[in-house]
């Protein structure tokens, strides 16, 4: 346990952050480089260690986006006590004030919805489309989980005993600690802290390191909404300090998590140790299956989107495609003519299909897995592979998109997260096959099957073992109101989004009312007819 204890608890596929110089120093003033501050117990405050580290632009490392708080073990033990302090007056405040607030929260992203976008294009490098439909997920996710600041049902049952009410309702867990990932640095953010505050907790929020300024960016607009002092707490940082402080600190009641698989069975050990709830999103290796009917055009395009949006930098990405045998060749070399179209740039530039990965190690995980491709006997490196250095790429972390061809389904990038513009294409000689190829990872997220059978739709829907699922459209685009998550290694059962989500950030109170005047004792005594 003192392993999971010490562990380095990041968001996923994180990095130790660029720091100033290279080394982490002290905060002082700098020209045209703006320093942000914790926000704990409604203020605006530094770290205790006084340090800071950069936020740095993936397509120009020479642009500093800005400079945030490298935090101590101390600065969560702050922000656990304003939330603390704050718990009891949120949670008698009556559930459908709290959602007003929430929706004037959704109000002022809707006002801000374009400059957010530019700034979280600025520090992780996604097209400003995507950005805006980042941002907008936000805004989906506060208006939607607001509406059940109304609602939180519980249920009534009849009684086994006569003169007996019977009834549970929900209440909050209490204190929350939430770390989220750079990939979406405001939807996946919002998807744990609406939920948490119409519920009725208390939050502390560790943003990645790779991408502070869009969580800090949701929190001020928190404040400006008029959540009360301590609600919401915001602690930046590196996630061996602040996230290992945040999963074993003892007061926080529960801990959601998104990241990877790996970090993420180290969050659920520490919150084991002290019978904390836990609640995962982590890895994927997601599937689209081809059949010999599928509108090959579409399929294409969708395989294009799923695999090269964002970077190929989603969990739900699609990262193989097992192609029926008899539109294999056909489906291949359009996927390559599409992906040798694609312009990739900075995110920021209009004209941009693909931005940046996020750093340098991500560059270097990718080409590992490129070069893996290359050696694994009769993979065919189809397109791409190659890191972009020259010209406007120079300053900036830029592969190409990259396609394998001829990929059997025991080969490493097939059967691992590769989390970049990378994607494998498979053959299969029937449904069936294609179908155990699918559910041939360790992982469960999401899969998707382009054909024209509605019996063969069916059927995939219903055999493959994911938590989402699609019908002639790609392994990417959730909506709020469905709840999100996967099986396998892909989590530990909860889900986010929907209503469902309200199981996590929420807990179960059975009440019983005996007004019969007397002893009655379930299961014990006798009711006469």
């Amino acid at each position: 346990m003192a392993q999971a204890k010490k562990a380095l608890v990041k968001s996923k596929k994180q990095r130790t952050p660029r720091t100033v110089g290279g080394s982490v120093k002290k905060s002082t003033p700098h020209s045209g480089v703006r320093t942000y501050q914790n926000y704990i117990g409604g203020k605006w405050v530094d770290s205790n260690s006084g340090e800071i580290f950069e936020n740095i632009n993936p397509a120009d490392t020479r642009d500093v986006v800005g400079r945030f708080p490298l935090s101590t073990r101390q600065d969560i033990n702050d922000a656990v006590n304003a939330a603390q302090e704050a718990f009891n007056r949120w949670r008698r405040t009556p559930a459908p004030r709290r959602a007003e607030i929430l929706f004037r929260l959704g109000e002022i992203l809707i006002r801000q919805k374009s400059a957010l976008a530019a700034d979280m294009t600025r520090e992780m490098g996604k097209v400003l489309k995507e950005t805006g439909g980042d941002v907008q997920e936000a805004i989906d996710c506060t208006y939607y989980t607001a509406g059940e600041g109304r609602r939180l049902h519980g249920f009534t049952t009849p009684a086994e005993m006569p003169d007996k009410f019977a009834m549970c309702v929900r209440q909050p867990v209490g204190l929350c600690g939430l770390i989220t990932p750079w990939n979406f640095p405001m939807a996946i953010p919002s998807w744990k802290l609406i939920p948490a505050l119409v519920c009725g907790n208390t939050v502390v929020i560790k943003p990645a390191e790779d991408t502070p300024l869009s969580t800090y960016n949701l929190v001020k607009a928190c404040e400006e909404a008029g959540i009360p002092p301590g609600v919401v707490n915001l602690v930046t940082g590196y996630g061996e300090t602040v996230g290992a402080a945040m999963t074993t600190h003892p007061a926080l009641r529960l801990i959601s998590f998104t990241g990877s698989t790996e970090t993420g069975r180290l969050v659920a050990s520490a919150c084991a140790d002290r019978n904390a709830i836990c609640s995962l999103e982590m890895g994927g290796k997601n599937v689209i299956m081809v059949m010999e009917d599928a509108d090959v055009d579409l399929a294409v395009e969708g395989a294009v989107w799923g695999a090269f949006g964002t970077s190929g930098q989603r969990c739900t990405a699609s990262s193989r495609i097992v192609v029926h045998k008899k539109v294999y060749k056909q489906f291949s070399k359009k996927l390559v003519e599409r992906a040798q179209t694609l312009r990739v740039g900075n995110g920021a530039d209009p004209r941009t299909d693909m931005g940046p990965v996020i750093n340098s190690e991500a560059i270097e995980k990718i080409r590992g897995y490129i070069d893996i491709g290359r050696h694994e006997d009769g993979a065919t490196l189809a397109h791409g592979g190659r890191r972009l250095t020259k010209g406007e790429y120079a300053n900036g972390f830029f592969i190409e998109p990259t396609v394998f061809t001829d990929v059997t389904p025991d080969m490493r990038i097939a059967q691992e997260e590769i989390f970049g513009p990378v994607t494998a294409v498979i053959p299969a000689n029937s449904l069936d096959e294609a179908i155990e190829i699918g559910n041939g990872v360790r992982y469960g997220l999401s899969a998707s099957i382009y054909t024209q059978d509605v019996n063969r739709a069916f059927e995939a829907m219903n055999e493959m073992y994911t938590g989402i699922f699609y019908v002639n459209a790609s392994t990417i685009g959730a909506e709020v109101h469905l709840p999100f998550g996967g099986t396998k290694a892909t989590g530990n059962g909860h889900r986010e989004a929907g209503t469902q989500v309200l199981d996590v950030f929420s807990e179960w109170k059975s009440i019983y009312v005996d007004y019969s005047g007397k002893l009655q004792r379930a299961q014990i005594d006798d009711v006469k007819i």
